[in-house]
């Protein structure tokens, strides 16, 4: 049976804070460690403990802190640090939680024929806006004859943005990113099929953790090897929490993030002359004299508005799935109530 402090396991003061005297002295603390079908596997300083999913608790995902009764019965929630979400695959708009209580979130994408801009900026609006420190490791680097030119056109998105470039299958080479895998701190990987997630993810836990699969030679594109969430305590004490791959990846409720992800074309915007500016033919329009002076690119202005427009298009439509759920949780609220109160007549 493995014992672990509540440190080790990733408890920060944050969550202290949201602790009673009372829970302190009477229940539990356990971290969700896996996320199946039924049931969640948590975490306490003593053991791992399968907790069923029931229909009255609130929506969980791996990385959750939870208050549990000595009896090892569900209490409630921690408010989480940060929360990593996004829109649910399918053409229903919903919002799908990914993993919360992340510290560092690396964005990973391969030196190849799938290196792709426009995708390492959506990853980034997801990560600006769930709280967490985005880093970005470009992968298959012993495949790369150009580092400095892929390195220079990721920090043309952000010229602060950490950028890591490592061969995935080797150990030495991914020391690089040792700063952020120490005791108690919570990473996750996002990232495309194929572009060398699961085998980073085993060669960081010096074991075969995921399966891997090679990729198609004709598109650079993965096979999807990773099909579940889950948190695994790594050898230099850190929280690994791998996601599966994802071919499309649409953000739902996530102005914030956009706005962070492009700054730059934020700020231009409010040096127009007219504050209603569409940025087309209006005269002294700032964003128009960057693209023209070549200081803004035509690509990253074209992946702004289209992540601009997809947030505002889900956001709205999540917004609205919630307040239809609300308003039907209160109503059968209210049948419920007007059931008992005629049982007790």
């Amino acid at each position: 049976m493995n014992q672990y402090t509540l440190n080790q396991l990733g408890w920060q003061g944050t969550f202290q804070q949201q602790i009673s005297l009372e829970e302190l002295e009477t229940c539990l603390f356990a971290r969700v460690f896996e996320h199946h079908r039924t049931h969640y596997l948590i975490q306490t300083e003593s053991q791992d403990i399968p907790l069923e999913i029931r229909p009255n608790m609130p929506t969980m995902t791996v990385g959750d802190w939870l208050v549990m009764s000595e009896h090892h019965e569900f209490v409630r929630l921690l408010e989480r640090s940060t929360v990593l979400s996004r829109k649910a695959a399918g053409s229903k708009v919903e919002e799908q939680l990914i993993a919360a209580n992340v510290d560092t979130l690396f964005i990973v994408n391969s030196l190849n024929d799938d290196f792709n801009l426009n995708r390492i900026e959506r990853y980034l609006a997801i990560a600006h806006d769930s709280g967490c420190e985005p880093v970005i490791v470009l992968t298959k680097a012993d495949q790369c004859n150009d580092l400095d030119e892929y390195r220079s056109q990721v920090n043309s998105i952000d010229p602060f943005l950490m950028v890591e470039t490592v061969n995935a299958l080797d150990t030495d080479s991914v020391v690089s990113l040792s700063p952020w895998l120490t005791l108690g701190k919570t990473v996750a990987f996002v990232g495309s099929s194929g572009v060398g997630k699961s085998t980073l993810v085993n060669t960081l836990m010096q074991q075969q953790t995921q399966d891997t699969a090679g990729i198609r030679e004709d598109d650079s594109k993965g096979r999807h090897t990773t099909t579940a969430r889950s948190l695994h305590i790594m050898p230099t004490g850190a929280l690994l929490l791998d996601t599966p791959g994802v071919r499309e990846l649409q953000i739902a409720d996530c102005e914030a993030g956009v706005e962070e992800t492009f700054s730059d074309i934020v700020a231009l915007t409010k040096q127009c002359r007219f504050s209603d500016c569409k940025h087309i033919t209006e005269p002294h329009c700032a964003v128009i004299n960057a693209l023209e002076n070549e200081s803004l690119d035509q690509r990253r202005l074209d992946n702004y508005y289209k992540l601009l427009k997809e947030q505002e298009r889900n956001g709205a439509s999540i917004a609205e799935t919630r307040l239809k759920d609300k308003s039907f949780g209160k109503l059968i609220k209210s049948v419920q109530n007007a059931s008992r109160s005629f049982k007790g007549k």
